[in-house]
């Protein structure tokens, strides 16, 4: 059935948080009850279900097994889809954390990769901020001293956030989302998270929170590395804005804008995740028609070569993830799109 290929709208999974809020059910349309502290929406993982077409009911990894290359294109498609992205309310500050590299990942833990991961800022409370990083260049011991006498957060960089900036997390950076922010992450296809100081918090049973005070110190970077938001690069390209926020070798994350009926992006091959934003979106290909709902996600399978998008308001915006992107071709269509070769470098050297 691989010639019977159409956009998979997905079904999200929602994840309760002490640190959660409502706005996941009550501005981003997901289900739920408000009443009870959702902090996370999986709007693309490998578990989750597809909820259009023949293909409703089955999850991303049994299509995986099913579909192979017409779904993942150049991507290995007997491995765990490659990323993850969520839409997070923090009504409360996250627990201050780290992540693992691929190495330590696969020595330490078992598992095929660590996590990098992105934050686009969707909305934000007036002061809210992230931390990232230290004020400082820092040393193992000096972090394990602050961590056992309460002092940590003395040399915790704080960072005032605007909704549309975005932020690149490599594995090893210091971090936590603060209170009243609400954003779109994504992430390589993992969950190992080491937490370091989680605000003296209780968890759902009455008792501290693990956290994971030498597994972290094994993999933060303790240089003071001053990560802020990135800066983007704009441009125009067959009837779509796009503004290209992270471009890492492991994802590109853009948000696009529609303004008319005859705006074209074009896959490489890829299994691109889009969601739209506050309006409507239809997306066509050459033998199927989807319209996604605000703040609904989907997965295009990467032998689909060239998706149309069709506004359903003015303007109307999604947040498209390519993995493990061909940022070569990229390049090429930026260019030819009139950007300045230098303006694309610079933009790139961002992410390493």
């Amino acid at each position: 059935m691989i010639d019977r290929l159409y956009p998979l709208v997905l079904a999200p999974t929602e994840k309760a948080a002490i640190w959660g809020g409502d706005a996941l059910v009550r501005r981003y349309g997901k289900p739920g009850d408000a009443a009870q502290a959702l902090g996370e929406s999986w709007e693309c993982w490998d578990e989750n279900r597809v909820v259009n077409g023949p293909r409703a009911g089955a999850t991303l990894a049994e299509l995986r097994a099913d579909l192979g290359s017409a779904l993942t294109g150049p991507i290995d498609p007997a491995r765990t889809f490659p990323v993850l992205t969520k839409i997070i309310d923090a009504r409360q500050a996250l627990s201050v954390q780290v992540h693992p590299d691929d190495a330590y990942a696969r020595r330490v833990e078992h598992q095929r990769n660590g996590k990098t991961e992105c934050w686009y800022i969707l909305a934000r409370e007036p002061g809210a901020e992230l931390v990232l990083g230290w004020t400082r260049d820092t040393t193992r011991d000096e972090y394990e001293r602050r961590v056992a006498d309460g002092t940590l957060a003395e040399i915790l960089r704080r960072v005032p956030v605007e909704p549309g900036d975005a932020f690149y997390l490599p594995a090893g950076t210091l971090h936590a989302i603060g209170a009243g922010i609400q954003l779109f992450e994504t992430q390589q296809a993992s969950d190992l998270t080491y937490r370091i100081f989680d605000w003296n918090r209780l968890g759902a049973d009455g008792k501290p929170r693990e956290l994971h005070v030498r597994k972290a110190g094994d993999v933060l970077d303790y240089r003071a590395t001053n990560p802020g938001a990135v800066r983007r690069l704009a441009y125009s390209e067959d009837g779509l804005e796009r503004t290209l926020l992270i471009a890492d070798a492991r994802f590109l994350v853009e948000r696009v804008i529609v303004r008319r009926a005859e705006a074209y992006l074009q896959t490489d091959g890829r299994p691109l995740t889009i969601t739209a934003m506050d309006a409507h979106l239809r997306i066509d290909t050459e033998t199927a028609s989807v319209v996604l709902e605000p703040w609904q996600t989907l997965v295009t399978p990467g032998r689909i070569g060239r998706l149309a998008f069709i506004p359903g308001g003015e303007p109307t915006a999604a947040l498209v993830v390519h993995p493990q992107p061909d940022r070569f071709a990229l390049r090429k269509r930026a260019l030819a799109a009139g950007v300045e070769a230098a303006a694309f470098g610079a933009f790139l050297a961002q992410f390493g």
